[in-house]
């Protein structure tokens, strides 16, 4: 009989490491983001190798960001959705093709390939949906027009990153081709239909008779959130964009703002072992070799996203205080940034050298913004009592 290490044992290593981290965190007025990651690195596989299986612990992290979404979705009523994401198309897209030059040239500085620097330039194009949503107040989230632009640029920024990831899967999958690509885009459509229709007719009708009872309430909606991930899946689109779904087509429900309270507790759980996993899937045996692009790309890109937000939002009529505001919130790669270098070298696209320097700059951005957000502006995680809001 072998004493291998249980799940219970690893889910105590981590909160128990994440909390004494984050009084030290607090203490010092640190995020408690970087606090999660930090604790990755001392206990993943190139730390003290405590917790060597990080695939398992990120699997767990991105039921993190599905829920994350979820709740997301759970805050915007469609119609306003739809009028956010018109009025900040332009904006999303002409900021990522500046982003995407931002990489490519940096790529190109240092002597990485052609088809290194298209990835590298790919990568950069988005920012952190998890670091935007959970550094923002409930309240700005609710009820503030902040709020809406922030989510609108997210989500179709999250948009973009999903044909990329189509993209870059057709690459490395020689069965793909265009009529797969059809296939996805006509199934986005079908999911809006069968996810309203279900909603309508079954979900909506079940929680009128028993919302009294909360505990079947809190089932209720996560069963959605994941069949709906699940139903996503099935049609060719990913996980998150049906949480996403499922929160919007549930959020003309009275109750909505109940579930997505509830949930909270659920989706910082997972959260934790998401950010817990960024740490200790970063190999430091190349942290020599990619320190110095790594780094000369997160400033760059720490530099000039809050630049390119800011006056792109103020041409468009948006007030400085806003447009700058929303520019730093906004100012850092993405966890879809390391999900195309995961994928781009699954696929042998880039070179370990290239998908290293790359989570370099993206983990060294979310600590510097997670940092200056909470210094400035009001979140949940501020280092001072002033700027911390739920």
């Amino acid at each position: 009989m072998t004493n291998a290490p249980t799940i219970s044992y690893f889910v105590f290593l981590i909160f128990a490491g994440a909390a004494m981290l984050s009084t030290f965190a607090l203490f010092t007025r640190q995020s408690l983001l970087i606090a999660y990651m930090a604790l990755g690195a001392i206990l993943g596989p190139w730390g003290f190798r405590l917790i060597n299986n990080s695939v398992t612990i990120n699997q767990a992290g991105d039921i993190g960001i599905i829920f994350l979404l979820f709740l997301l979705g759970l805050h915007l009523h469609p119609q306003s959705l739809f009028h956010s994401l018109r009025k900040m198309s332009r904006i999303t897209f002409a900021s990522s093709l500046i982003f995407w030059a931002i990489g490519f040239l940096i790529g190109w500085l240092f002597h990485f390939n052609l088809q290194e620097c298209i990835i590298i330039g790919i990568a950069m194009m988005f920012s952190s949906t998890i670091i935007g949503i959970k550094l923002l107040p409930t309240t700005i989230l609710h009820h503030q027009h902040t709020g809406e632009l922030l989510i609108s640029i997210l989500l179709l920024q999250d948009l973009i990153a999903i044909f990329a990831l189509l993209g870059l899967q057709g690459i490395g999958d020689h069965a793909f081709s265009m009529m797969h690509l059809f296939y996805v885009i006509g199934a986005f459509p079908i999911l809006l239909i069968l996810t309203y229709t279900i909603q309508r007719f079954i979900i909506s009708k079940l929680i009128a008779r028993f919302d009294k009872i909360h505990e079947y309430i809190f089932i209720l909606s996560i069963g959605w959130c994941l069949f709906v991930a699940e139903l996503a899946k099935g049609l060719g689109l990913s996980t998150e964009i049906g949480a996403f779904i499922g929160g919007v087509v549930l959020a003309t429900n009275p109750i909505s703002f109940y579930i997505a309270e509830s949930l909270k507790p659920v989706r910082d759980f997972f959260l934790v072992l998401f950010f817990f996993a960024v740490g200790a899937e970063f190999n430091f045996d190349y942290l020599s070799s990619v320190i110095i692009p790594g780094s000369a790309l997160a400033a760059l890109i720490l530099l000039i996203k809050p630049i390119v937000f800011s006056r792109l939002l103020h041409r468009y009529g948006e007030i400085k205080s806003v447009s700058w505001e929303i520019g730093v919130r906004l100012g850092q790669s993405s966890e879809f940034s390391l999900l195309v270098i995961y994928l781009a070298s699954a696929t042998n696209i880039i070179s370990a050298n290239a998908s290293y320097m790359v989570q370099t700059a993206t983990i060294l951005t979310f600590i510097v913004s997670c940092y200056w957000v909470g210094m400035r502006y009001p979140t949940p995680l501020a280092a001072s009592d002033k700027l911390r809001r739920d």
